[in-house]
């Protein structure tokens, strides 16, 4: 599987297997056996990973990265035990580097993962449920691993059960806001990777408030996309989604995991979800000295109003503004 690279939200990376010293150093928790919470972990996978790692994207057109399945595939190809599949996947997610990459050849396709800043709580979390319990996978992906590997394709773990699977209100919303995060995310992270950020600086500039809309109108819903800094002056948060903010930017500066935060006015719900910035968003939302001065320059031309610049890593860029009938 040469055109694989390994993450677990994310691109692949050159290399070979995982540091052993680096792997038992790491301060990653082991979730014990039958202790992981399966319906927690696929909520934090959805949030976290599929924007990239969709199951649901072609074998080769528009993917961005590889299903995360691949990722656990190719884990398990190095005959680890589950305490060490945990912890090197933590500890690439929590640093990528080419050095402690798995997968050789799929970083000329898809790049180096940005940084991603979760609690290390969340990262064994999802790791451990990768181990124990099967992910969705796409239909394409057992006879492509047949054709790399010359061996037929099981995946290993148990069935996610309904009981496991949650349905709230809640739920629903940040289905909503995923649906919307994981178009515009795919567009311009293509737009990224094969044409560079001026070209994605562009296609926002275009296409992100349709994209978002057209989202909203499938699922009967205003989606929203709104910061106490905008670069488009449309996305300016109102009074209510200011104080949203405001709270997500105390509440993050802690290792607590980033969560929704749900309302009901008579019959419509509200729902609000961070929008939190990693490496990748600094090429357009950095300081001045991280952003090319060609970006800077398409960022005056197209947006003479834009504040959304100046941020650091892990920092609320905004929310997402969700709002729907209630159902009945």
């Amino acid at each position: 599987m040469k055109n694989f690279i390994l993450s677990i939200i994310v691109l692949y990376t050159i290399s070979c297997a995982p540091d052993k010293a680096a792997i038992d150093a790491a301060p990653f928790p082991i979730l014990p056996i039958d202790s992981v919470d399966a319906g927690k972990a696929m909520t934090l996978i959805q949030t976290h990973c599929y924007t990239c790692h969709s199951p649901s994207a072609p074998e080769k057109k528009d993917r961005i990265a590889p299903p995360l399945v691949a990722v656990k595939a190719h884990y398990l190809q190095l005959d680890t035990s589950r305490d060490a599949f945990i912890t090197s996947i933590s500890s690439f997610l929590q640093h990528p580097s080419t050095e402690k990459a798995v997968m050789k050849g799929a970083i000329t396709r898809f790049g180096l993962m940005p940084a991603q800043q979760y609690p290390p709580q969340s990262i064994a979390l999802m790791a451990a449920f990768m181990y124990d319990y099967q992910i969705e996978e796409p239909t394409w992906f057992a006879a492509h691993w047949k054709d790399m590997n010359g061996e037929d394709w099981h995946q290993k773990g148990k069935l996610l059960l309904p009981q496991d699977k949650t349905s709230s209100i809640s739920d629903l919303a940040l289905s909503y806001a995923m649906a919307a995060k994981k178009e515009l995310g795919k567009n311009l992270m293509t737009k990224i990777q094969k044409q560079g950020t001026e070209k994605a600086l562009q296609f926002c500039n275009i296409h992100a408030l349709p994209l978002t809309d057209s989202v909203a109108k499938n699922h009967q819903a205003s989606i929203r996309r709104v910061s106490d800094k905008p670069r488009n002056p449309k996305n300016q948060a109102n009074n209510e989604e200011l104080k949203v903010i405001e709270k997500y930017k105390t509440y993050l500066t802690t290792e607590a995991e980033a969560e929704g935060q749900i309302s009901y006015v008579n019959d419509s719900v509200y729902y609000y979800y961070p929008i939190v910035t990693n490496t990748m968003c600094l090429q357009c939302h950095g300081s001045a000295d991280q952003i090319g001065k060609p970006t800077i320059a398409a960022i005056h031309q197209l947006y003479p109003k834009d504040k959304a610049i100046g941020y650091k890593e892990n920092e609320v860029r905004g929310i997402w503004s969700i709002k729907f009938k209630k159902l009945k």
